[in-house]
């Protein structure tokens, strides 16, 4: 029946190329790949689909925003499994609280949208002068997250509407001083205890060991003694240091740079100024402000008939307390220190000046500018290092998408070595012994990436020794790298982990000496408690434990009031045991009123985020949510 197709071979190789070639031509092998995989669902909620790429965009968006905010974190926190997952945790509640203001047609007018925009500190500040939107600072600020102004406004539309939704549980809780104070006294509740320690460290001279005993305890815990598999592997990393080293500035660049940069490299104007306020808010009724603004026109009269009272009319009269008592002074400040109505006054009046009266939202200033310090134009000479650098690195910057590209197509097309990757771009191939699948502790560079140990081990790497994929591993830094050699897991031999043994069995028998000692003191002492030896008694507390072990002041506060003074036995785990007698209760210390009522405010927080954490549970399960890829955690948690 295959006659068919071995009689037309070449007809069907022809209709394969029409067919095939053309739709690779258009969209090439990683555009079926970056279309299936946009296309994967990961999470539902209702009718709403959430695919692989709104997750991967929305991961991408959150670790932009923390590596600008916090660039001291460690990429490695930013991408990892867990970072990722709770990138979409964050996705489906979105979309939960979308969809449920959808169906409560929580919709979000435009004369409420503006008001919310108006009130905004960030877009208030990009207003101009005249009081209006400085639209191509909005725009900037929209395309910062990656959006058009009328993206921007939906999704400030979309936040409001779920606010409305979440605001209508956690904004209404509430609970009445009487249960407050009932659960707040049980939480602090406080307990005389008297604890005797049986701790396993004191009954270690105790043990004696035996090599049979050693041998035992290696067979019943081989589990323990595996070496976990490791590779011997070299690599290579491209990054922006990598691409600067071949980046030349010439003379006649760094100097026109300097030409005309050389004011702003030389640093900021500061200017120092003095200031009576009269204060009124930007909310006060309209007969207030022109209140306090009739108030400050006397006083500017005043100071401008006799400049050299500034000071003793500041003193007086002006109602900022953090200036008034120095004559108004605010010392030296640049651009970008005071609130914009202020700077803009400041930074157009001449020495000496005094400024008409100046509304912001603080109040009505009087300004009076009493220094400007211009900085010292530094040499070309002071400057050339700085100037080779930054426009080195700005270079760079530039040329690291393009070098990138270059890195990921030979480590693929070459994937048999990692030698004409490093030739080409100039790299060193680096050697690293005994690389485990997670991070070695302390691990630096590449090799504590989570991403890149994981391309490594992947199956078809550990068997073909073939290079893997250019893998980003920081913010402009990608890395490749190929496995030399392989070793499995393998279980260590007694001889090799003797010392280990040793300390396990000893630590173990030590443990069991001190739980025996100390349940037969227990047994002792609730039979004759005249026999037993005690401590001072203290009182412990949940939020005062005493450096008392957690397990002690839990099992404490666990016995029945009712029947102390009581003995009870706690296990310590591998510290030992301990013997404690619970004399009794002690009752919560009468707070002041001010404390008292601060934590009936915090227990109605708690209240109110556990009724919304209900509230969405309940959503989630009314939208029927579904995540459809597994938790790293779940994971984790059956792992052997």
């Amino acid at each position: 029946m295959f006659d068919i197709f071995r009689n037309h071979t070449k007809i069907l190789m022809v209709l394969l190329f029409l067919l095939v070639i053309p739709a690779f031509v258009l969209f090439g092998v990683d555009g079926y790949q970056q279309s299936k995989q946009s296309s994967t669902v990961v999470a539902k909620v209702a009718s709403v689909e959430i695919s692989q790429a709104q997750w991967d965009a929305a991961h991408k968006n959150d670790m932009d925003r923390l590596r600008a905010s916090r660039p001291e974190l460690d990429i490695k926190l930013l991408d990892s499994p867990e970072a990722r997952y709770a990138t979409l945790e964050r996705l489906v509640r979105d979309t939960v609280m979308r969809v449920a203001a959808d169906k409560a047609n929580l919709h979000t007018s435009d004369s409420r949208l503006a008001r919310f925009l108006q009130e905004d500190p960030t877009i208030a500040s990009l207003r101009k002068l005249d009081g209006t939107l400085d639209m191509e600072r909005y725009r900037q600020l929209a395309a910062t997250q990656g959006l058009t102004p009328e993206g921007f406004e939906n999704m400030v539309r979309q936040d409001i509407s779920k606010q409305q939704v979440e605001a209508g549980v956690s904004q209404t809780g509430f609970v009445a001083a009487a249960p407050a104070d009932v659960a707040l006294n049980a939480f602090f509740e406080r307990r005389e205890i008297q604890v005797v320690n049986f701790l396993a460290k004191d009954y270690i001279s105790a043990v004696n060991l035996s090599d049979a005993d050693m041998e035992a305890f290696y067979q019943a815990n081989l589990s323990l003694f595996k070496a976990p598999e490791q590779v011997k592997v070299e690599y290579v990393v491209l990054d922006i240091d990598a691409v600067k080293k071949d980046i030349k500035i010439s003379d006649a660049d760094l100097k026109s740079f300097y030409d005309q940069n050389v004011a702003r490299l030389s640093g900021n104007e500061e200017r120092r100024a003095s200031h009576i306020l009269i204060t009124a808010a930007k909310d006060a009724p309209a007969e207030q402000r022109q209140k306090a603004k009739v108030e400050a026109q006397a006083l500017l009269k005043a100071v401008r008939s006799a400049p050299d009272s500034f000071a003793e009319v500041a003193r007086k009269s002006s109602q900022d307390p953090g200036s008034a008592a120095k004559g108004g002074d605010l010392d030296y400040f640049g651009r970008g220190a005071m609130v914009k109505p202020f700077e803009d006054a400041v930074f157009v009046m001449k020495k000496g000046d005094i400024s008409d009266l100046v509304e912001s939202d603080f109040g009505y200033h009087i300004i009076k500018l009493t220094e400007v310090k211009e900085p010292k134009q530094r040499s070309f000479e002071e400057l050339r290092a700085s100037i080779d650098g930054d426009l080195k690195n700005q270079q760079a910057q530039r040329k690291f998408a393009e070098v990138a590209e270059l890195f990921t197509n030979t480590v693929y097309e070459q994937s048999d070595s990692l030698k004409p990757v490093a030739e080409k771009l100039g790299l060193e191939i680096k050697v690293a012994e005994a690389v485990l699948r997670q991070p070695a502790p302390g691990a630096t560079g590449v090799l504590s990436s989570e991403k890149f140990l994981s391309a490594l081990f992947a199956q078809d790497n550990i068997e073909k020794k073939r290079n893997t994929e250019a893998v980003e591993t920081a913010v402009n830094q990608l890395a490749a790298g190929r496995v030399l050699a392989y070793e499995p897991t393998k279980t260590l031999a007694l001889a090799d982990v003797r010392p280990q043994v040793r300390e396990r069995v000893i630590a173990a028998r030590a443990s069991e000496l001190a739980d025996k000692d100390g349940m037969g003191k227990l047994a002792l002492w609730k039979k004759d408690p005249d026999k037993a030896v005690l401590p001072a008694a203290q009182v412990v507390a949940r939020d005062q434990a005493m450096n008392v072990p957690a397990q002690v002041v839990t099992a404490a506060l666990r016995v029945d009031a009712k029947s102390m003074p009581s003995w009870l036995g706690v296990d310590l785990g591998a510290q030992g045991y301990a013997v404690v007698r619970a004399n009794k209760v002690v009752p919560r210390n009468e707070a002041s009123q001010p404390s008292a009522e601060q934590d009936r405010e915090q227990y109605a927080q708690w209240w109110a985020s556990a009724e919304a954490a209900a509230y969405y549970s309940e959503l989630k399960d009314r939208l029927k949510v579904t995540f459809l890829v597994a938790s790293p955690l779940a994971t984790v948690a059956l792992l052997p």
